[in-house]
C-alpha cells in the first residue's frame, strides 16, 4: 500500500474536493470488464489506475486505458456474462492483471461489470479481484420486471395498471385482464430493449407470441397506454440515494432498431418534461433507491418511467440494477464535471473509506436546469432482415457533418469532450470490418449536442441525417456460400443485450 493511499484511508472524506482528490491519488487497480467500454466512457479520466478490459476494441489500439486481448477459440457467446467469463480466463488478461498487482497481500484490485453471474464471481475470487457491486444473486432477484413492480408497490410508486400471473392460453389472458381493456402489453420477467415486450390485442397476436409467454411462471400484463419513455440513473449510498437527471428515451425508431419496443437512445434536455414531472420522477427514484437499500442493495441503478399522455400520470417502468446504456449521458454531463460523475459515488461506496456527503444538496443542485446541458445519443443497429459481411466501417472518434450531409473524420477521441457544436458528434464503433451485419446487430453509438427529437417526441431531421450518414459509412458485401452457416450461427446466438 502506498503512503498516499494509507494516509487517505486514515481520514474521512468530508466534501467533494476530498472525494475527487481521493480518486486522483488512487493506487488500487480498478477494471471495467465488458464487451466494450461504452457504458463508462470517460471514467478513466477521473480515477487513477482505472482500466477497461474489453472483447471489442472500438479504438484500434489508440485508447490509452483500454486493454483488448487477441481473440482465441471459444464457445459461441450467448450473453455478456459469457464474454466476461471468457475474458477473465484469457491468459493475456490474467497476465495483464497480475502485472499491475503491486501488493499481493492487498489483492489484485477491484472490478466492475455491466453483467456478471456466479461463474464470474468464482473467476474473480481465483484472481483475487473484488467485485464492486452487490452479489449476483441479489442483482438477479431484483432485476426482474415482476419484482420491480412489487418493490415499487412497497415504496408507494405506481406502475401502469397491471396484473401479475401465470398465463398459458388466450382465454386465460382475457380472464385475468378483463378490467384492463382489449389492448394489452405482456412482459416476461427478464428481457431487454423490447425483446420480451409483447403487444396483444387479439388471438392472432397471442398466437404469435405465446411460445415466449407460456413458459414463464409469472408474467406482467399491463393496460396499453399512450406514453413516452424516460430514464433516470441513481446511486444508493450509505448517506442516501443520489439521483441524476431525467432523460428522454428513444424507443422503436425504425431508422435505429428493428424492435418495436426497442430502446435506441437517450436525450438529456431539461425542458423535455415539465418541472413538476421532473420533481416527481426524482422523488420516485429516491424512494425506490431507499427501498433497494432496505433489501441490501447499494450502488448504481437506473429506473425507466412511462408518462401517460392521456392522464399525465407518471408510472414506474423497469429497473436496471447496474450501469446502463444511458450511463455515458449521465456521467459526461455538465453537472458531473462541476461535481463528480455519478459513477464515482458508486466506486466510493465500495472503496473501504469513510466519507460525508450531503445527498439532499447534491440532488437539488443536479436537478437545477441551469446545471443540465443538452446532449443526445443514438444507438444504431442494422435494421434490415439481411446478413452481410462488413468490409468498411467508420472509425471511433469525432466526426463532422458537411453541408451536403456527408461526414468527414476529424480526429480520434475517447469520448465526446471535444465535440464543439451540433455539426459534430462522437461516434463509438461497435461493428468492425470482418464482422457480420445481421438484423439487430449493434453498429455503433453516436453522441452529439442538441436535441434528437421533436416536441412531439418523433425523431427529428438532424437525428435522421446523422443516422443515415453513419450507416452509409458501413460498407458490406453479400455472403459467400462458405460463410453462410457461420453467419447464421452468429446471428442466432449473438443478438443479446450489449449495453
Amino acid at each position: 500500500m502506498s503512503t498516499i493511499q494509507a494516509t487517505t484511508e486514515k481520514r474521512k472524506l468530508r466534501n467533494l474536493s476530498d472525494i475527487r482528490l481521493f480518486f486522483h491519488r488512487n493506487e488500487t487497480p480498478i477494471y471495467f470488464i465488458s464487451a466494450t467500454n461504452f457504458n463508462l466512457l470517460g471514467i478513466d479520466e477521473w480515477v487513477h489506475g482505472f482500466k477497461y478490459i474489453t472483447y471489442i476494441d472500438s479504438f484500434d489500439g489508440q485508447h490509452p486505458n483500454l486493454f483488448c486481448p487477441a481473440e482465441i477459440p471459444h464457445q459461441p457467446f450467448t450473453s455478456i456474462e459469457d464474454i466476461n467469463n471468457y475474458l477473465l480466463e484469457h491468459k493475456e488478461v490474467v497476465d495483464f492483471i497480475r502485472s499491475r498487482t503491486k501488493d499481493s497481500s492487498a489483492g489484485a484490485g477491484k472490478v466492475v461489470f455491466l453483467f456478471f453471474d456466479e461463474q464470474t464471481e468464482k473467476l474473480c475470487k481465483q484472481l483475487d479481484l473484488e467485485i464492486s457491486f452487490p452479489p449476483s444473486k441479489l442483482r438477479t432477484e431484483i432485476d426482474n420486471k415482476i419484482m420491480t413492480t412489487r418493490i415499487g408497490n412497497k415504496a408507494g410508486i405506481a406502475s401502469v395498471p397491471n396484473v401479475l400471473g401465470k398465463v398459458t392460453s388466450y382465454a386465460e389472458l382475457r380472464a385475468l385482464t378483463h378490467e384492463l381493456g382489449d389492448d394489452l402489453v405482456v412482459q416476461t420477467a427478464f428481457g431487454d430493449s423490447g425483446h420480451t415486450t409483447f403487444f396483444i390485442s387479439n388471438e392472432t397476436d397471442w398466437n404469435k407470441y405465446a411460445p415466449e409467454i407460456i413458459n414463464d411462471p409469472e408474467v406482467k400484463v399491463m393496460k396499453r397506454i399512450r406514453c413516452r419513455g424516460a430514464a433516470q440513473e441513481a446511486c444508493v449510498t450509505r448517506h442516501g440515494t443520489i439521483v441524476g437527471p431525467l432523460m428522454t428515451e428513444l424507443v422503436g425508431f425504425k431508422e435505429l432498431t428493428p424492435y418495436r419496443g426497442g430502446w435506441c437512445g437517450n436525450e438529456v434536455f431539461a425542458d423535455a418534461f415539465p418541472h413538476e414531472v421532473r420533481l416527481q420522477a426524482r422523488d420516485m427514484t429516491f424512494r425506490f433507491g431507499e427501498q433497494l437499500r432496505e433489501l441490501g442493495y447499494r450502488g448504481y441503478f437506473e429506473l425507466d418511467f412511462l408518462r401517460d399522455l392521456d392522464t399525465d400520470q407518471l408510472y414506474l417502468g423497469e429497473l436496471n440494477p447496474r450501469v446502463t446504456g444511458a450511463s455515458a449521458m449521465t456521467n459526461l454531463a455538465a453537472f458531473a464535471h462541476a461535481d463528480a460523475p455519478l459513477f464515482l459515488f458508486h466506486l466510493l461506496e465500495f472503496a473501504d473509506v469513510d466519507f460525508d456527503l450531503d445527498v439532499d444538496a447534491l440532488n437539488e443542485r443536479w436537478a437545477d436546469p441551469e446545471n443540465i446541458d443538452s446532449w443526445g445519443q443514438l444507438v444504431i443497429k442494422h435494421t434490415a432482415d439481411s446478413v452481410e459481411l462488413i468490409t468498411e466501417a467508420p472509425k471511433s472518434g469525432i466526426w463532422r457533418m458537411k453541408t451536403d450531409g456527408s461526414l468527414e473524420y476529424v480526429r480520434m477521441q475517447t469520448h465526446r469532450r471535444t465535440v464543439e457544436n451540433e455539426r459534430e458528434a462522437f461516434f463509438l464503433r461497435i461493428a468492425k470490418p470482418g464482422d457480420y451485419k445481421y438484423e439487430g446487430a449493434d453498429l455503433g453509438i453516436l453522441i452529439t449536442p442538441g436535441r434528437l427529437m421533436t416536441e412531439d417526441f418523433a425523431m427529428n431531421n438532424r437525428a435522421k441525417a446523422w443516422t443515415k450518414a453513419i450507416v452509409d459509412k458501413f460498407q458490406s458485401r453479400p455472403l459467400q456460400p462458405v460463410e453462410t452457416h457461420a453467419a447464421a450461427q452468429v446471428a442466432e446466438v449473438a443478438n443479446f443485450k450489449m449495453m
